[in-house]
Order: structure tokens, then sequence, then C-alpha cells
């Protein structure tokens, strides 16, 4: 097995590409790869601020360290969010990396910070951890990124992740996300932040043999509420695709930003956006929910 651009002994074999990389040729592939997504998606240059999510596992590690090699001005940010073990293991993995390379590293605790506990609050609502996880997130990439003048919100979302995203949104046909699924989720507001995935076109193993390549660190378990998550089924079923057919996930998510995106621009939800009475944050109602997870959090404690 040769490698494909320099024919030397090729020990990474990419199937969807017919094509073996040593390991040199593998990270030259890899960096043009997202670099050509930056530039393709216009997502930022040399002279930006990028805030880059930071959860500790491979996809968000790999990206923090691309970004921060190729000379970007990148701010990672960490958010403990309680989950026991898993979220003290990922900070520790996060802040090691950053004090080994000398990066800037914002981290904000839910409970420290807000008093919010995500389990509290899912029997409180009756909804899913999961739910609450995502709409705590949301705020605080989005304040501490407005808050700290930040061009964009960079997160590592991979090929897989897009995949199975647009897979689900087909499956239910929802309308609205499909107008919105992009590599770039542009700001509709002063105070909301451009949101950018650098990673879409490369592969949850891709970015598995970046990270070994380089040694870095990085959480290997996955988060315990994504047990019998539906993403994880849809993963399943696109890899059984993948592996009948190589290339598929691919194919899936550039035909339908080439051609199938568009058709639903006119269906794209056009909503109010205020400014929440109590933070100034961006809702659509009148208070916004991490305000709302807040106070009910105060009201349960005094109670």
């Amino acid at each position: 097995m040769k490698c494909v651009r320099c024919k030397g002994k090729g020990i990474i074999y990419l199937k969807r590409h017919n094509a073996a990389f040593c390991q040199d040729c593998f990270l030259y592939y890899y960096n043009n790869q997202v670099k050509k997504n930056i530039k393709r998606h216009k997502m930022f240059d040399k002279k930006d601020k990028i805030l880059v999510v930071i959860s500790g596992g491979k996809d968000s590690m790999a990206l923090w360290h691309i970004l921060a090699s190729e000379g970007y001005n990148v701010t990672g940010m960490y958010i403990n969010l309680g989950i026991g073990q898993y979220s003290d293991k990922s900070q520790q993995v996060v802040e090691s990396f950053a004090q080994k390379n000398g990066l800037e590293l914002i981290v904000k605790d839910i409970k420290k910070e807000y008093g919010l506990d995500i389990y509290k609050l899912s029997k409180l609502l009756k909804r899913s951890t999961c739910s609450i996880c995502g709409s705590i997130k949301r705020y605080l990439f989005n304040k501490v990124a407005y808050d700290g003048g930040f061009s964009a919100v960079a997160t590592g979302h991979n090929l897989d992740d897009e995949a199975a995203t647009l897979l689900g949104n087909v499956l239910s046909w929802e309308e609205g996300y499909l107008a919105r699924q992009s590599p770039v989720l542009e700001s509709t507001h002063p105070k909301l932040v451009k949101k950018v995935k650098p990673l879409y076109t490369l592969t949850e193993r891709e970015n598995l043999f970046y990270v070994l390549i380089n040694k870095i660190e990085f959480l290997h378990d996955e988060c315990p509420h994504a047990i019998g998550a539906r993403s994880i089924l849809y993963k399943e079923v696109l890899n059984r695709l993948e592996e009948e057919s190589p290339g598929t996930k691919q194919r899936f998510i550039t035909s339908f930003l080439e051609k199938g995106r568009r058709h639903f621009q006119d269906v794209q939800e056009k909503l109010e956006l205020k400014e929440c009475s109590i933070c100034g944050q961006v809702t659509t109602t009148e208070v916004c929910s991490f305000c709302r997870f807040v106070r009910l959090s105060n009201q349960n404690t005094e109670n």
C-alpha cells in the first residue's frame, strides 16, 4: 500500500477516497481540508478572534490544535455542565492541553457561577437533560463570544455528525432545520455571533488519526447521556451505507449543500428576535431560557 501523494509506505487508508497516506501526507491532506473549508465558506481569517468550543473529545481537541498551529487567533472555551466525573475528567484534559501549549482558555462552571443543576432542571421542567444542556451551551457560547468581541464561534462538528443530523432532519422533514443546516450559520442579529464548523468534511476516524499522530490527549469517554440518542442510530445506519458504498456520507452532505438546501430557504422560520429583559441576550421571548433556568433554580433553592 503506497502513499497516494509521495509514493512512500502508506499507513492510513481512507476508503472513501480510495487513497492511502503516510503520516506526513495524511497531515498535509488534513490541514488542506481545513484550510479549504475555511476559505471556501469565508469562515474567518488570521485577523479575527475565534472562540473554539472545547469538550475534551477528539474532534474539538483536533480543531483547537490545528487552528492554533496554523496561526489563527484562538481562545478555547470549556463549559463544565456538572455531569459528574465525565465533566471533571474532560475539564482536566482541556486545562492540561491549554497549559502545555500556552493557549488561552475560558472555563464556565454552570453550578459554581450560576447555581444551575441540569438534573434538577430536567425534573422541574420535565425536559431531557440533553435539551437542558443544549440550551445552556448555546446561550453561553454566544454570550462569551459576544462579550469578548469574538468574530466567530468554531465547533468540532465532523462529517459523521453533519450527515447524521441531515438524515434525521430529512426523515422528519424538519424544513426549518434543513434551511439552516450549513457549515456556517451567519449572524442574524447584532448580538448573535457567527457559528462555523471547519471540520465538517472530515470524519471521526480522520480526527482520531490526527490527534493520535500529534500525541494530543483527549477524553475517550462519550457523554453518559448520549446512550440511546437517535443521532447514534443514524450514524450506525450511515456507517452501514458507507461500508457498502464508500463516500456516501460526503456525497449526502455535499449534494445537499450544493443542490438541496436552497429549496428550503422559502420555508425558513421568520422569528422575531428580541433582547432578554434580564440579561440583554437574544431571544424570541420576553425572558430567555437561560434566565428562566436561573430564576427557577433560585426559587427552588429558596423553597
